[in-house]
């Protein structure tokens, strides 16, 4: 039977849900086609410490008790923030990472095997650190705070939407408290000419206080449905302060073994290092009425500001009587602007052309004063010898194009090829003679075959050339005499590093909760730059004579071969239980073609293992565990690490709050480091003991009137390449 009821006018009315929270449980790592992606902000036990204690987490990812990166066995990285290159980090990488807070960092995608669209710099391939950003309609934005023993930090992002405009900004800070780290070495030298011997030790301890700020605005809009404007400026600030006492004893022997004199004195130490960043973008994203046609015109600058000082003054024991004193200021700038055009083109679904061309420009400007001690006087005098300045200019021109298609029902390709022309335009003042450098020409060719087998199955190989160009700490000819028996410079005259990889994956699914991820790969670097000590009986720096010295600066080393294998796999157990581990091997081989017979084999490792359990809806608890084996380097020996930490979170106030109780090697006050490096005519062990053990809480508190918490891409998703 039917009943009309004739015509019902309903009014619209509008209203604003309030306190709204979408939850959808994610992974907190992905494999994805040409990356992995590690999801920060699901890390418990990393929401109180900083970038450094993220990484460590990362498949394929080392980092040492210093916090220097390595990915996939190399130090050759290209460093992001949000998809965009900083000169931030052509200060010491490690300082910058110690310093962006993990509770700021939303997640950290890792490109081993970079195609022809990005950059060739970086042997290892690309980090790029993506900070938290909200794309929700309404205002809100987070509010974290970590105080503990060894790390205190704050940051507060806050968000707002409204239509086709979005905004976002955020602050953020990081203390690190004064850590004192012990430390001796030991170095035997031979000269070779009067055939006696030096035993030179050190016994002492340094102390460092480091800290940093960040804060940034950002914008995106959308004009007429396809075109997509948006833009950040940032401002970031770092530094450290540290002194050091040591006392030394310096013993001559004859050939015979008898000892000829005996030396003892003590040195103190104070340095100070600043570094003041301003980073600047401007985005164009026009889409097209074909789906997947894109242009994208984006500019970035970056400008940093760094001075770093170094004093020291040593006496002879037991008078105290002042026999050397040094002072160095090293003031610098670096510049880098990058003007990138990319366009997209699908001739089919599956058929997809990209092209597109990059300009790169790079200054850096350093000078360094010195004052060292007149023996006459006993006063500070400025030297010129060994004061010294440097106007280094670098273009890279660069235009690329790749192509993906299918290749019957076999496999799917993506085949591109990128050419980067350098010009560089340097003065150096304390040169000899200055030697121009001729520009020269890269191609940077890339393969990417891709196969499903069936729905739980991937296999994926790949091939890919990459550059490493000298940085601002390798080329800086400034020599640190601050410690006159262990001088550092850098190099001005360094080659490109040039470097090949072959990369197998495979991947699959066992069920919905176990999947396992391995990864073959071989890589071969030309050039290969690295740390090299050079020891010296006697040696002349501008009007100044030193003996029984070590040198320590940047050098091609010659060709450095990796190979190895990458494991990962996640299974969850039970509905609570959920277990992720990443094994990492690989073999090494350098040729040392500066010292021949000097070669260097070495097998290195890397084992971790994560669990975390959800007691419930609102507690849950992580452990995380690392070792990274000794690494093996062209002249030495360098330590095993081993990192452990554990965590607890409670949720409450609807999830939009927590509180997070982290601790780390609650069960060693230090982690012990011992180094040894030979060469020609000397050996040199070392120990430190670095306090690591820490405890510390972190408050979250989330607000706002609509807030999603899910996976997806948003502007700081580097591109990705196209699905199969």
């Amino acid at each position: 039977m039917e009943i009309h009821l004739g015509e019902i006018r309903l009014t619209a009315k509008q209203q604003v849900l309030q306190n709204v929270t979408v939850v959808a449980q994610g992974k907190l790592v992905e494999n994805r086609i040409d990356k992995m992606v590690y999801n920060a902000e699901k890390d418990l036990t990393a929401q109180s410490g900083v970038a450094t204690d993220v990484l460590r987490k990362v498949p394929m990812v080392s980092v040492d008790v210093d916090g220097n990166v390595e990915l996939a066995g190399t130090s050759g990285i290209r460093f992001l923030i949000n998809g965009k290159p900083s000169s931030l980090f052509g200060s010491n990488i490690a300082d910058v990472l110690q310093a962006i807070p993990a509770n700021q960092i939303q997640r950290i995608e890792v490109i081993t095997n970079p195609g022809a669209r990005y950059d060739a710099q970086g042997l290892g391939g690309i980090i790029n650190i993506v900070l938290k950003k909200n794309n929700a309609q309404g205002l809100n934005g987070n509010l974290s705070l970590a105080g503990g023993t060894r790390m205190n930090n704050g940051s507060f992002n806050l968000n707002a939407r409204k239509g086709k405009l979005g905004l976002n900004a955020y602050i953020s800070g990081n203390l690190r408290p004064v850590a004192t780290t012990p430390y001796s070495s030991d170095r035997l030298s031979l000269d070779t000419l009067d055939k006696s011997s030096a035993d030179f030790y050190q016994d002492g301890q340094s102390r460092v206080r480091r800290q940093s700020v960040q804060t940034g605005l950002g914008f995106d809009w959308t004009y007429r449905e396809r075109n997509n404007f948006s833009g950040s400026v940032s401002y970031n600030q770092f530094g450290f302060s540290g002194s050091g006492l040591l006392n030394q004893s310096q013993s001559s022997f004859s050939q015979t073994g008898a000892l000829l004199s005996q030396i003892l004195s003590r040195s103190a130490t104070d340095n100070h290092f600043r570094s003041n960043n301003v980073d600047a973008s401007l985005n164009y994203k026009r889409t097209f009425r074909k789906e997947d046609e894109e242009l994208e015109i984006s500019l970035t600058t970056s400008s940093d500001r760094r001075t770093s000082s170094n004093e020291n003054s040593q006496w002879l024991e037991p008078k105290d009587s002042l026999f050397y004193g040094i002072s160095n200021r090293n003031p610098g700038t670096e510049r880098e602007t990058d003007l990138e055009i990319n366009y997209t083109y699908p001739f089919t679904k599956k058929v997809v052309l990209g092209t597109g061309g990059k300009l790169v420009l790079l200054d850096i400007n350093s000078n360094a004063d010195v004052l060292s001690l007149d023996p006459a006087s006993k006063e500070l005098t400025f030297n010129p010898t060994l004061s010294n300045f440097l106007n280094y200019h670098q273009r890279v021109y660069a235009v690329y194009a790749e192509l993906g298609f299918p290749v019957g029902h076999w496999f799917d390709a993506k085949i591109g090829s990128r050419l980067e022309h350098t010009d560089i335009h340097s003065f150096y003042s304390n040169a000899q003679a200055q030697v121009p450098t001729p520009g020269y020409n890269t191609l940077v060719p890339s393969v990417f075959l891709s196969r499903k087998v069936g729905d739980k199955q991937h296999l994926r190989l790949s091939y890919s050339r990459r550059i490493e160009r000298p940085d601002y700490g390798d080329l800086n000819p400034f020599i640190n005499t601050a410690d006159p028996k262990n001088i550092s410079a850098g190099n001005p005259y360094l080659k490109p590093e040039i470097g090949n990889r072959y990369e197998l994956g495979y991947q699959v699914d066992l069920s919905s909760k176990t999947s396992l991820i391995a990864t073959l790969f071989y890589r071969a670097n030309n050039h290969d730059i690295q740390p090299y000590i050079v020891y010296y009986p006697t040696l002349q720096v501008g009007d100044s004579t030193y003996t029984n010295v070590s040198v320590s600066t940047r050098e091609n080393v010659g060709l450095e071969k990796n190979v190895g294998v990458s494991l990962f796999g996640e299974a969850h157990l039970t509905s609570q239980l959920s277990v992720r581990s990443n094994l990492f091997f690989f073999h090494r081989h350098i040729t040392n073609a500066l010292d021949p017979g000097y070669d260097a084999h070495s097998f290195n490792y890397r084992i971790n293992l994560n669990a975390d359990y959800q007691f419930n809806k609102t507690l849950a608890g992580e452990f995380f565990g690392n070792f990274n084996s000794p690494r093996n380097e062209v002249q030495g020996k360098y330590p095993s690490f081993m990192y452990y930490s554990f965590a607890l979170r409670k949720q409450f106030w609807n999830r939009k709050g927590s509180l997070a109780l982290t601790t780390t090697n609650p069960f060693g006050e230090y982690v012990r480091q011992r180094t040894s490096v030979f060469g020609p005519n000397f050996s040199l062990t070392s120990l430190r003991r670095i306090p690591f053990r820490s405890f510390g809480l972190n408050f979250t508190w989330k607000f706002g009137k609509l807030e999603f918490k899910k996976d997806k891409q948003d502007d700081g998703n580097l591109p990705n390449l196209p699905a199969d």
